[in-house]
């Protein structure tokens, strides 16, 4: 067998190691990191979650800003008119789920790692979160993270604190079983095991976060960093109650289960 011939099955060997590939890739120092979010008139919180992301951050930790916009109509997209990298703007103006938005924005992404951030979101240390996942990702076998959510801190009730910290509880619990789960506020994937599963299901209307996920554990592990602590907008338990939320979850999650779909027919945006 020539130098040739062993060069290419050893390429081939390569590929067929699938996510143990993503090992020796996550190792290098030169991690490159694609922040995704998804926007659709988020003009009132767009700023809080873009300052994270400064230049001098993105320089630090090797990261790209990528903004997937599904059709604001708002002044969404004068507000963002810098500090990003990447701007996709769904000009049709066609109706866009979520699902959608972070595909689009995973498909220009150039990182080896993804983290999709919700635009009403931000972390409670940002640069700690960063220096941790790079650390958590390059550990063999782990493909994603799932994150602890709060909502905001100067809005936070003692009905927020209860809610959560059982459902914080929860998501833990069935990643330790190896079930896969994640709140969509904050997702943490290698790049390669996200295509492996072929990204969010864009048929889901709801659901499309515990769906991913489902799916990355069956590929590798799922770490939950109780470490870091992700903040959210409490305004669809404003509207809503957590009893009527938890419910419209847990059904969707069943119907994703046992019949490859989204109970919910529409998943209105609140603004």
């Amino acid at each position: 067998m020539d130098k040739n011939e062993n060069i290419n099955r050893s390429t081939k060997d390569n590929r067929q190691k699938g996510l143990e590939k993503s090992d020796e890739v996550l190792k290098n120092n030169d991690i490159r990191i694609s922040v995704i979010i998804p926007l659709l008139n988020e003009e009132k919180l767009i700023k809080r979650v873009l300052s994270q992301f400064t230049d001098d951050f993105k320089k630090q930790h090797n990261v790209e800003l990528i903004l997937s916009d599904g059709g604001s109509t708002d002044n969404t997209l004068n507000i963002i008119n810098s500090g990003y990298d990447k701007l996709i703007v769904n000009d049709k103006r066609t109706k866009q789920n979520i699902s959608r938005g972070r595909n689009l924005g995973a498909k220009n992404a150039e990182g080896d790692i993804l983290v999709f951030f919700n635009a009403d979101t931000y972390s409670s240390d940002i640069n700690q979160m960063f220096n941790r996942l790079k650390n958590i990702i390059s550990h063999n076998g782990i493909v994603a993270i799932a994150y602890p959510i709060k909502v905001f801190k100067e809005e936070s009730k003692l009905s927020d604190k209860i809610f959560h910290f059982f459902y914080n509880t929860y998501v833990r619990v069935l990643n330790f079983l190896n079930i896969g789960m994640a709140r969509g506020e904050c997702h943490v994937v290698t790049k390669e095991a996200f295509l492996k599963v072929n990204g969010y299901n864009e048929n889901l209307v709801a659901g499309e976060d515990f769906d991913l996920y489902r799916r990355l554990a069956k590929f590798g592990k799922i770490y939950f960093s109780k470490e870091d602590l992700i903040y959210e907008s409490p305004r669809r338990y404003r509207k809503y109650g957590y009893v009527k939320l938890f419910l419209l979850w847990a059904i969707n999650a069943f119907w994703i289960i046992f019949f490859n779909k989204s109970f919910s027919k529409n998943w209105e945006p609140i603004r």
